[in-house]
């Protein structure tokens, strides 16, 4: 089940995130890495970050358990459905009536006229709010019944309107470029939610919506209390899941203080660092996590704890060949994706420098990941949201200091000293006896040493014997 599971998710992430890379090649070679698409990367940073946080487990982490413990779940499900459109409406009203004043917090070193030419951008990709909480949550009713295949595969519907719209604008100028993208995110949006229509109606939700609007009519107390336990998980929730993400958001703030295309570095690094952390470490929990959740229920921690075995060496193996490769062929990957158009080899070589350092933080988050499971499996969202601020404040101090002697290296180098406080308070709470306990398996260690080890010589072969990008 979960090996399924994780196939499913993965070849689905995977898939998406070629797409995206596909689209990041169209943007740099069509805008370059200079102040157009610094204005689109701040105008799709908040839509971005609010994807991400949802579509990655803190909806479903608190969403899930709370279905399962419904009495009426087709009232249940309706009550959060309308409650968060709602929310959200109201939010982007505002965010339409004082555009300006928030363009100027999400890039607080933008001048006025950036801010003007940018504010127009941000109401549109505002509009995704909307439109993906509807895909996470139609997503999460369908992960209840085991069916990821939406959900996994979403994502690449918003990257294929995306790539359209790059290519129907190829021939405009910059400006108009990054407005015919805006448009194409909303058109992904709804696409994203229409895929959702077939499972949905195949799995017979469609009736229990139905049976839902007379619950919330003749039900309203038990739905209620079922709602406030879902609310009293999800806020922390939301918070303990989403430290990567919040990090590069707030990355993206620091980086308006420093030169332009600094934001672009940024965004083209981090696009990269995301794709094994999405396809593997993700992956894992989102197929991990339902598992995990019942055996706690029932108080089978070692069921539970062995369950993790496989997941955890299965990370640390992928992972840290990602980490070794991304950084030893750090400029040969720029090179590669990028480099090409107005996308020039001195921006090969800086986003480089930022991608080697996220990619030290892979690890870290990747772990956390799986071993933040037992907390949210324990109904522990509040511990697990003190450990991600924590881990965030460390971070957020790290880059103040940093950027000021490595500019947008030091900002990506926080964050990823960010993640490994994040894994080490984790790991603190999850408990050390049970992690040695997974970590004692000398055969794997030096199975992992020696992988490492054939992979650096083989690295290093490549680029002093064949091909190496240098300065």
């Amino acid at each position: 089940m979960f090996f399924k599971a994780f196939l499913t998710n993965s070849s689905g992430i995977l898939i998406s995130r070629i797409l995206g890379f596909i689209r990041d090649l169209l943007m740099a070679t069509i805008l370059g890495a200079g102040i157009y698409s610094d204005i689109f990367f701040v105008a799709f940073k908040f839509p971005n970050l609010f994807r991400r946080i949802f579509g990655e487990g803190a909806f479903n982490q608190s969403f899930l358990p709370s279905f399962l413990k419904a009495r009426y779940k087709g009232g249940f499900a309706l009550k959060i459905f309308l409650n968060f459109c709602l929310l959200l409406l109201f939010f982007l009203l505002l965010v339409w009536v004082f555009s300006w004043e928030i363009t100027k917090l999400l890039a607080y070193g933008f001048s006025e006229e950036l801010i003007a030419l940018t504010a127009p951008l941000v109401v549109i990709n505002f509009w995704y709010l909307l439109l993906i909480f509807i895909v996470t949550f139609l997503g999460a009713i369908l992960q209840y019944k085991h069916n990821f295949t939406a959900w996994a595969y979403s994502p690449a519907v918003l990257n294929i309107a995306m790539i359209i719209a790059l290519l129907l604008a190829q021939n405009s100028d910059s400006y108009t470029s990054v407005l015919y993208l805006s448009y194409g995110v909303l058109a992904g949006g709804v696409g994203q939610i229409l895929l959702h229509f077939y499972p949905l109606w195949r799995l017979k939700f469609f009736k229990l919506f139905c049976v839902g609007v007379k619950e919330l009519k003749c039900k309203k107390d038990f739905i209620y209390k079922s709602v406030k336990s879902f609310y009293k998980q999800f806020f922390p929730a939301m918070i303990g899941s989403s430290t990567a993400q919040i990090a590069s958001f707030v990355d993206t703030l620091l980086a308006s203080f420093l030169s332009s295309g600094t934001i672009s570095y940024l965004y083209y690094a981090n696009r990269i660092f995301q794709l094994p952390l999405a396809v593997f470490a993700i992956a894992t929990s989102v197929a991990l996590f339902p598992f995990i959740a019942k055996c706690l229920k029932d108080k089978k921690e070692d069921v539970a704890l062995n369950a993790l075995k496989k997941p955890f060496w299965l990370l640390c193996f992928l992972l840290s060949i990602c980490v070794v490769g991304g950084i030893l062929l750090q400029r040969e990957i720029i090179w590669l994706l990028f480099e090409r158009g107005k996308f020039l080899r001195e921006d090969t070589l800086l986003t480089a420098s930022v991608f080697s350092a996220y990619m030290v933080g892979l690890l870290p988050f990747g772990l956390a990941k799986i071993f933040s499971l037992w907390l949210y499996s324990q109904n522990q969202q509040s511990l697990a949201a003190k450990i991600s601020a924590f881990s965030l404040g460390i971070g957020v101090l790290c880059s103040l200091v940093l950027m000021q002697f490595f500019q947008a290296f030091g900002l990506a180098l926080a964050g990823s000293i960010s993640g490994m406080a994040l894994l080490l308070l984790t790991l603190h709470y999850f408990g050390w006896k049970k992690f040695f306990i997974l970590l004692k398996n000398w055969k794997l260690i030096m199975l992992l040493v020696l992988s490492l080890s054939v992979e650096i010589v083989g690295i290093s072969g490549f680029k002093y014997f064949v091909f190496e990008i240098s300065s």
